[in-house]
């Protein structure tokens, strides 16, 4: 069970994970030892699954995000880990998600441009037997986070 200090701690974590733990103690208003123990536990329990850094995708040329829902004609289990093989050799694609409903899978692609992204289909259509694809190209992102609620913990 997370208290009011766990959250705190995990809130700044997601905001900026490197920091000091002197930096991180103070803003919290612990002492460094027991900031430590606390960022341990946390990290033992399994709240922090890793710690990164988040890249600038226009600095990288990667400023198209991409949504692609994928339909297939084949719902067995071999097909779901034939999917999960393909997207997870594909770098472009950023998540992959099952869905319940009309979409089986719904991708998530950065690539640079329009082109970037038809090698990107021409991939995905040789590796993968696949009913329908269709993309949704981002215009303009309204709200793009990492960190996750607390509220619910």
């Amino acid at each position: 069970m997370l208290d009011a200090i766990d959250k705190r701690l995990l809130t700044e974590l997601q905001r900026d994970s490197n920091r000091s733990l002197d930096q991180l103690s103070e803003e919290i208003g612990l002492s460094r030892n027991a900031c430590w123990r606390r960022v341990t536990r946390l990290e033992a329990e399994g709240y922090v699954l890793r710690r990164v850094a988040i890249a600038d995708p226009a600095k990288l040329n990667l400023g198209l995000p991409v949504f692609i829902i994928v339909r297939t004609s084949r719902h067995a289990a071999d097909a779901t880990e034939t999917l999960r093989n393909a997207v997870l050799g594909i770098p472009e694609i950023l998540g992959a998600y099952r869905t319940a409903g009309e979409i089986d899978y719904i991708l998530h692609a950065r690539v640079p441009d329009v082109a970037a992204y038809d090698r990107l289909y021409k991939k995905l259509i040789a590796k993968l037997e696949l009913l329908d694809v269709s993309a949704s190209f981002v215009m303009e992102e309204i709200k793009a986070v990492t960190e996750l609620p607390l509220d619910f913990a």
